[in-house]
């Protein structure tokens, strides 16, 4: 009898596992696109911050206030929202993404004449939860702090037992802080070596700063590496940030949905200046030219 009622529940949990995993396969993907935020409207995107609702905290379609000529997606933090992820505005695609390449054009806010130790991210990344696979997500971090300085890595796992693989670099001065592992947002870090840390060192954009101008960057995701990248902006040519592989730690398996965000963290400063933390005084600006999906083209 307790045989037969372990095999039963083994049979009903294989087919809640696959039957999931069916319906994942069935949700909407979108197809190769560029979206150039010309419109006052996306039929890509929509608004989905978990903040305070704010009619000027974005805007599409809209000139940028400083690459004239150019349209674009414009953030404005609102510095009367809390702390954390998602509070603040939001981009989310309407149809999920999965293997391929990811691009984008931004310029993050120049705050250092006006609130130097301002706790503020912009992310661009994927990310979505499955409670059956865990966690996908892949991302590019700005604190803007310091626009010297860019985030780069992935969470997967399920919550309490999540993974993070990550990069730090200093693009102005070549400077790679780390490049590491750890278990969930508190974790002890362990460097990663040998092909899961290429390249080992990274050429320096001379005055390189996020907040200076529009950057392009991007990253390509494939089911046993993501290789993190940007566009040197004198010389067009590819600069490869991480090519992460070697082992699947860390590397996403499961479909997830496209994103840009901008909010405020109480407790994460950049790298370089530990006080950076403190609540927004401004509305500070975040710039967005384009966005772009190609999915892996499969055989």
């Amino acid at each position: 009898m307790r045989i037969t009622t372990i095999k039963q529940i083994f049979v009903l949990t294989v087919a809640f596992i696959s039957s999931t995993l069916i319906l994942q396969s069935q949700e909407k993907h979108h197809n190769s696109f560029f979206e150039d935020f010309n419109s006052s409207t996306s039929e890509l995107f929509k608004y989905g911050s978990a903040g305070k609702e704010a009619d000027f905290t974005w805007k599409i379609g809209i000139e940028s206030p400083t690459e004239p000529g150019t349209n674009i997606l414009l953030f404005k933090i609102n510095p009367d929202e809390e702390a954390g992820a998602g509070k603040g505005p939001e981009i989310i695609s309407n149809n999920f993404t999965h293997f391929g390449s990811y691009a984008a054009r931004l310029k993050v806010a120049d705050v250092r004449d006006v609130q130097p130790n301002v706790g503020a991210v912009v992310g661009y990344f994927t990310y979505f939860y499955d409670t059956i696979v865990g966690l996908s997500e892949i991302d590019f971090e700005w604190l803007i702090a310091d626009p010297e300085v860019i985030y780069i890595g992935t969470w997967t796992g399920f919550h309490g037992k999540l993974r993070r693989i990550g990069r730090v670099i200093n693009m102005a001065n070549g400077t790679i802080y780390e490049t590491s592992t750890r278990e969930n947002h508190k974790g002890t870090s362990s460097p990663l070596t040998g092909v899961q840390c290429q390249p080992e060192t990274i050429q320096p954009i001379e005055g390189f700063d996020a907040s200076s101008q529009f950057h392009t960057y991007g990253f390509d995701w494939y089911s046993d590496s993501i290789r993190w990248w940007m566009i040197h902006p004198a010389s067009n040519d590819t600069i490869v940030l991480w090519n992460y592989k070697g082992s699947q730690m860390g590397i996403p398996q499961n479909s997830s949905l496209y994103r840009m965000n901008f909010w405020h963290t109480d407790n994460w400063p950049v790298e370089t200046i530990p006080t950076s933390i403190e609540k927004p005084q401004e509305r500070f600006e975040l710039e967005v030219d384009w966005m772009s999906y190609d999915p892996l083209k499969t055989q």
